[in-house]
């Protein structure tokens, strides 16, 4: 077990649970009353992103934030569902617990796996034994639908792989890599815009099941890549300021000389 004191989280959730009651109650907020789940999905996407941002950011006050707030509309929709006669938060709590005691046989009961794989193909088994008589009756029917694009198509190569629809080995994931690269390029060089698109988007897609092969994901790969560049871009910024200049006034090879000159800082 993780040795944590778990008796010392009910007060704490009590108590914002007492909050979110008073915010509904009789004497509470106009606003948060007319709220609905419908209505607090868009609160709880943007949290989440800035949850996700706090925490890749190593910013551990940060996160601490970011994830009380999650919770906080977690909770709040949780109540609001209680409220419409749906279920409760506990009934979820239970459903979850129950749910992954089953999908982890190997932890919680006797069956063993003999390697990763047939770890999957238990998970995936337990799913579509859950899944009969649901909507959700062929594979990728439980993908969100309003997933991003970059982490939809991981999550579509993952699932496919468990399903064993993926190619045999990574040389030949990289071999039809450079087949759509030759596609991208005739497409360009054909200047068909529709077709470059496409062809763009296969290899981006292929690219992504490259780096879950080799345990990457390729959305966090790049939000820490876009993170990279904005922070030294804005060294960049401070440098040329110190030195009573701005970007603005300086050609490509003076900034790049900057740029440079950041990277080396960061290395040193």
């Amino acid at each position: 077990m993780s040795g944590r004191n778990n008796d010392g989280h009910g007060p704490a959730l009590r108590e914002l649970l007492d909050i979110i009651d008073a915010l509904l109650g009789p004497d509470g907020c106009p606003w948060d009353q007319e709220q609905t789940p419908t209505s607090m999905c868009d609160y709880l996407a943007e949290e989440t992103f800035e949850l996700i941002e706090a925490i890749r950011s190593g910013d551990r006050g940060e996160a601490l934030e970011e994830l009380g707030d999650t919770l906080f509309i977690l909770l709040f929709i949780a109540t609001r569902f209680e409220g419409e006669g749906a279920f409760s938060l506990s009934d979820a709590l239970r459903a979850n617990a129950a749910k992954m005691i089953r999908r982890h046989p190997h932890v919680f009961g006797e069956k063993t796996f003999d390697d990763r794989q047939a770890l999957l193909d238990n998970w995936e088994a337990t799913k579509k034994v859950e899944n009969k008589g649901t909507s959700k009756k062929r594979v990728f029917d439980s993908l969100p639908k309003g997933l991003p694009p970059l982490l939809k198509s991981y999550r579509i190569n993952s699932k496919a792989a468990r399903n064993r629809f993926t190619w045999p080995t990574d040389e030949d994931v990289e071999a039809q890599l450079q087949d759509e690269w030759r596609e991208w390029k005739d497409a360009e060089a054909e200047g068909d815009a529709a077709a470059m698109e496409q062809e763009f988007g296969d290899y981006l897609f292929t690219l992504v099941e490259l780096a879950r092969r080799k345990g990457i994901k390729a959305n966090s790969a790049l939000d820490f890549a876009n993170q990279k560049f904005l922070r030294r871009f804005g060294a960049m910024e401070e440098l040329a300021e110190s030195r009573g200049k701005d970007l603005d006034d300086m050609d490509l090879d003076a900034m790049n000389a900057l740029w440079d000159e950041v990277k080396d800082g960061e290395q040193a």
